[in-house]
This record gives C-alpha cells, structure tokens and sequence, in this order.
C-alpha cells in the first residue's frame, strides 16, 4: 500500500515538472518572439530584405543657379557614377567560373582607375565582416569611359547619372555663387544658402534575389526615379556683372591693388545686379590651386559681405541727410573753414590745410570738407547721429542671402567722446561693410525707404512637359522709411552737384545725373590697432539718374599702390566707365549728342611744356599723350602753344604749337589742380610743366601756395604740403 502510495507521489511530481517545464518553455518561446517580432522585428526585417533584395541610390540632380535672364551659372554637367551591385556580380562570377582577379583589370582599365583599388571595393565587407551587397566605385566620370565599362557585359556593374558641379564662366561671380562639395552639397556662396532648395531628392533601384543572390525570374524590379533640385534665380544680371567684371580687374592691375570690390544695385527694390571681389577664385578648379584649407577659406572670403572698414568720406552722406532730416540746417547756411578745427583739445585738420573758407551747405559736400561736416556733427549730437546711423541699417545684417555677412562695429552714445562725434561725423571710428553701406546709400536714392539687398529672385522648375513653373518669389523686402522723400529729393541734387562740380568730378558723364560720393580712409593695423602708415582704402559710391535712381554702385580699392589713392583721382574713372558701360545697356535717356557723351568719356591729359623742344619731339610727346596738334607758323622750335601748359584737356583735344625762334618763347604756364595727388604725381605733373617746388610731409597733397588756374611763370616756384591724415 505504502509502495503503490509513492508511485502515484511520484508520478505527480513528475506531471508537475514536465508541466512547469513545457509552460516555461512556451513563455520562453513567447518572451523570444515578443523580442523577435516586437522589439527587434524592425532590425531583423532590415536583416532580412538585405538578404532578398539588392538597391542601388541613383542621385538626384542638383538644381541649376541662373541669372535674372536665365542664362546658365552653375550647372550640374552630364557625368556618371558606377556602383557595384555585389550579390550580382558574385552571382556572374560563379557563373562564368571567374574571380574578382579576372574582372578588376578590365574594370580599372575601362575607368582608368588603379586596379588594386577596384579589388579592395570589390572585397567590400560588411560590419559584421560578411561579404557586402554593395558599394560605391568611382564618381564624376565621363560618359566615354562609362560606355567601355558598359561594353564589358559584367552584370552588377550599375550606371547612373552623377553631379558634377560645373560653373560655366569659371570665375565670373564666383564669391557669389560658391561652391559644393563632393556630394554636390553647398559649402559657401548661393551653393550653401540654398542648397535645400538646390538638392533633389535621390531615387533607387531595387531587385529581390533567390538564396544564391540571383534576380528572381518573375519578380518585379523597384525604381524609384530621383527628383531633381529646383532652379534658384538670382537677380543678377550676366552682362552688367561682365561689366563689373572688367572695371574691377582694370582697378586691380592699374592700381596694383590688394584688393578690389564692386556692387552694383537696383535702389528700389534691393536686387543685386552684379557683385565682384577680385583676387577671385575658380570653382572649377579652385581645389588644385590651393594647398591649406586656410588657403581655401580666404579665397572664399567675400569681402563686399565679410570684411568691415572704416568709409571715410562717404560717410559725410548720412551725416548731411541726418541734419536735413531734423532740420538743423538749410541750404542757405554758411560754415567757416580754415583748415582744422579744435575738439575736445585736438586738431583736426580739414583735407585742404590752407581752408575752404566760407561755404554754404551744398558746398561742404561739394568740396567734402571736413570741417564744414564736423560742425553738422556737433549740431546733430552723438545721441541724434546714432539714432539715423542706426535707421540707416549701420551695426546691423542687412539679412543679405549670403551667409557670413558682418554686422560692422558702432560706438554706443555713451561712449562717443567730442572727439569721437567729429570723426565719426566725417566717416572715421565706426565700421561697416560695403554691402552694409550700399543699402544705406539706395535709401536716399530710394525716396528715402530701406529695402533689404538681396540675390534671389525666385525659385523654379520645369515639369516633365518643359513648363516653365515658378515655385517661390523673392518677397522679404523689409521695408522701412528711414527718412522723408523731401530730405532724400535735396540730398540726391547736393550730391549730383558733386559729381557735375565738386570732388566727384571725374565721374561725370555729359548728359546723364550722376549722384555719388568718393571717400578715402586710412586703414586700422589689425595687430597695433592704429591706422597703418601708407594703408589705405578708397571708395566711391553713387546711383544715377539722380533724379530717379535706377542703379546705384559701390566700388572700392583696398591699398593701390601704384602712386595714387586719393579716392577721387582713382575710383571715380572706374566708375565712370562702369555708369557709362551700364548706360548703355540699359538704354538710360541722355540729354546730349553722342559726340558729347563720347568726349566725356576720354580721360583727361594735363598740357605738357613742349616750348623749347624741337617741333618733331614736341609733336611726338604730344601723340604719346594721346593729343592731336596743327602747327603755325616758321621755325625749328616750338615756342609757345594753346592752351597752355598745365590746363587739363581731354584725350583728343587739338593743341595748336606755334614755331619760332628761341628770342619768342613764351613762359606763361597754368597752375594745374593738384589736391589729392601723391607726390609722386605731382612732382611728375610739375617736372612735365617746367614749375619748381618746395615739399614738406608725406602722402596726399593738402595744400599749394599757388591756387589752380592762375597764371605763372615757367620756373616758378610752389610750396606744397601733404598729410596723411583727415582724408576725404
């Protein structure tokens, strides 16, 4: 009885066991699917569809960027990239009996690649180190070599079209446009601002495979057809960026230059309609020129965003139109120029050290006389000037479309000393950038209204029956009054009158408006923080027809040294071409002839001393000038001519040379217009006229104790001064 007891005890025991067993094993079973289905089900489905399926990325297009005319400044060329779908190609190997050794040769060849490349991607591994079911080969490669890699018949080897970025015109706007990367991503310039829109969307193609890799019969294949990038727009316009092109090369070589910028701009809309920075860089091939990525990073530089300088004496617009503005003067008030004025303690000279003497309003912009303009300053005050520096758009981003654009640096109120608000005043102290400062200047071009610079013009496509389809409009103008239209009516005539009689004068073209304003400012030494000596920039800045405006252009000349950098004797002729070559284009009405407009244009020639030379010397030297001559009179020597030597001419001008004895020689010579001037260019220009001199200083003429236009005699003697300081 006790025995059959515990056979049954045991019997149950063993039940209860095997029982507890099979549940545990069943919810072991459970808790391994939960992990398999639930928690890795995505990881091993992965797993999975790799196995079965072999993809290749087929890469989008990338947009092209265009002028406002649609003609073509960065294109993706017609070039290729081979894949390798590696499930196939082992799949044709063990077909054919071949291996890796067989095909790599023919593949290097026909790509003209190195051979023991081609075998390691052909050995690809995965991470777990298994045989890989794909990879990248090469990129960028010419349709005539993919053809002959094609022509080898090796299944696995896959095709399809690649980005190249190519850039047309090389160099040409190339701060603007940027560059890509490898990937066709944006690294700089209009590339990187909108390479969202830019950048396309990749398709694929997919292919389910049996257990040994191969295509399975009836199986469909995927293709997902890639998506190009939109097309960006800008607002430049590719003749008129040619134009700036060329004027900002010739300043550059002319100058002997450190560097040189050009804006070009529609006022009443903020387009930017063309913008250069020369040294420059070719995107094309800019990776080969270089051997630091420092390197790199200051040919990208685009100074006319990046860079911030102190203006000089194109500041004196702002400050002019601040005081119309708050009516603290009037065209009928007069200011007191004796060469300098004293603040807080200090001289500060005015340009011309002998004075200006009494001028009115217009005259102190006309002559740009720092003293006359010192004297607005202290009438405005620091807290009034900061409040239109700040109108104005000074110290901020104008939110140009570009990335990297600097801010410019601005003295709080508290901190402008008397001294500060003089300097300040005439475009010293405070920093901003050309951009920065162009957009100021379109306000008083523009009615008096702040609109945002920018390059975009809109973004598009065309659809796949070759519509055109503009998807976004440039819209964030950002408009803003910064000052009445009756202030900005006036300050456009005052600035006109620069150009037609003032300090501008070598701009002017007969016939059309020019407005504009030439500065010249010395340079603040980075490492000292003082202004270097000989280091300067000049700057011109103007729109035309002043009446109303329809192109405005900035040009600066960052240390010329080739002899000259007084602003007005060395940017005003760049821009003159540069208005005259736009003129043209845009069909600008003119109100002179032709042959007006055309004499304007010819540079102007100081008459040489030609009395005493032979008649055959002094013909020839009067040719090499440029100058056409008529002779009178009997005689081996010339012994006077008309007009006089020291008149300034134009290229062209017939100058009439009177023959005689040595008995008849005239000595009457015309004191020529020499402020500005290095010494280098006057003593050559007064060597060239027969007039001694006297110097004292060093760097720009400020003073000559002979006035211009009156009449000396051959021999004479001019004391002359130059200064360093207090440009304009």
């Amino acid at each position: 009885m006790k025995h059959k007891f515990t056979d049954r005890f045991m019997m149950k025991k063993r039940a209860l066991v095997t029982m507890f067993i099979f549940y545990f094993l069943i919810l072991v079973i459970l808790v391994n699917l939960f992990r398999v289905m639930i928690i890795k089900g995505d990881e091993y489905y992965a797993i999975a569809e790799n196995q079965w399926t072999s993809s290749v990325k087929i890469q989008a297009r990338r947009g092209a960027i265009l002028d406002r005319n649609l003609k073509e400044l960065a294109v993706s060329a017609n070039v290729y990239r081979v894949d390798l779908d590696l499930k196939t190609i082992r799949e044709y190997l063990e077909k054919n009996s071949l291996t890796y050794e067989d095909i790599a040769p023919k593949i290097a060849a026909s790509l003209e690649m190195d051979e023991q490349k081609v075998l390691r991607v052909l050995n690809t591994k995965d991470s777990k180190g298994n045989p890989a079911g794909s990879a990248y080969l090469i990129r960028r490669v010419e349709k005539q070599k993919v053809d002959k890699v094609q022509e080898l018949n090796i299944s696995g080897i896959i095709v399809s079209p690649d980005t190249k970025r190519y850039y047309p015109n090389n160099a040409y706007l190339s701060h603007v446009l940027g560059s890509t990367d490898i990937d066709g991503r944006g690294l700089t310039g209009i590339e990187l601002m909108y390479d969202d829109e830019l950048t396309g969307v990749d398709g694929f193609r997919i292919v389910e495979l049996d257990a040994k890799s191969r295509d399975l019969p009836y199986s469909i294949s995927e293709y997902i057809e890639p998506i190009d990038g939109k097309n960006v727009v800008l607002t430049i316009d590719e003749k008129i960026q040619f134009f700036a092109e060329k004027v900002a090369k010739q300043a550059l070589d002319d100058n002997n230059a450190k560097a040189v910028s050009v804006i070009v701009m529609n006022p009443e809309n903020g387009e930017i309609l063309a913008m250069v920075n020369k040294p420059d860089f070719n995107p094309n091939t800019v990776r080969d020129e270089v051997a630091t990525y420092d390197e790199l990073q200051k040919l990208w530089r685009n100074r006319a965003v990046n860079d911030i300088y102190e203006p000089g004496s194109i500041f004196k617009i702002i400050t002019a139109i601040a005081a119309i503005e708050e009516g603290l003067v009037s065209e009928s008030d007069t200011f007191v120029c004796n060469g300098h004025k004293e603040v807080g303690g200090r001289i500060i000279h005015c340009w011309k050290r002998t004075g200006h003497g009494t001028l009115d309003f217009r005259g102190v912009l006309q002559n740009s006389c720092n003293v006359g303009t010192m004297e607005i300053g202290e009438k405005l005050g620091a807290e009034t000037l900061n409040k239109y520096i700040e109108k104005f758009g000074f110290g901020q981003k104008t939110g140009l479309d570009l990335s990297g654009e600097a801010r410019g640096i601005i003295k709080k109120v508290d901190n402008i000393s008397t001294v500060d608000l003089a300097t300040i005043s005439f475009g010293q102290t405070n920093t901003t950038t050309p951009i920065q400062f162009l957009a100021a200047v379109n306000a008083v071009a523009n009615d008096g209204v702040w609109v945002k610079p920018h390059f975009m013009k809109e973004i598009s496509h065309y659809d796949n029956e070759f519509n055109y389809v503009v998807d976004k409009k440039f819209e964030d103008y950002s408009e803003r009054r910064v000052v009445s239209e009756e202030s900005s009516v006036l300050m456009r005539d005052i600035l006109e009158s620069v150009i037609s009689e003032g300090s501008g004068s070598r701009a002017f073209i007969e016939g059309y408006e020019i407005a504009g304003k030439t500065g010249t400012a010395q340079k603040v030494d980075t490492e000292t923080g003082t202004y270097g000596v000989g280091k300067y920039i000049s700057s011109f800045v103007g729109f035309a027809p002043a009446s109303d405006p329809k192109v405005s252009i900035f040009i600066s000349i960052d240390e010329p040294s080739a002899g000259e950098y007084y602003a007005g004797v060395i940017t005003t002729p760049v821009a003159r071409q540069l208005f005259s070559d736009i003129f043209n284009y845009l069909a600008i009405d003119v109100k002179s002839t032709d042959e007006e407009i055309r004499k304007s244009l010819l540079k102007d020639v100081i008459v040489p001393e030609i009395r005493e030379f032979s008649v055959k010397d002094g013909q020839q030297l009067l040719k090499d000038l440029n100058l056409d001559y008529e002779t009178v009179g009997e005689g081996e020597k010339i012994v006077d001519i008309t007009p006089k030597p020291g008149y300034s001419v134009k290229e062209g001008t017939k100058i009439i040379i009177y023959k005689g004895d040595s008995a008849q020689i005239d000595r009457q010579v015309l004191m020529p217009h020499l402020y500005g001037y290095s010494k280098q260019g006057v003593m050559e220009i007064l060597d060239s006229i027969g007039l001694k001199y006297n110097i004292s200083g060093e760097g720009l003429l400020v003073s000559q104790s002979i006035e211009a236009g009156k009449i000396v005699e051959k021999g004479d003697v001019v004391d002359l001064i130059f200064s360093v300081r207090d440009l304009h």
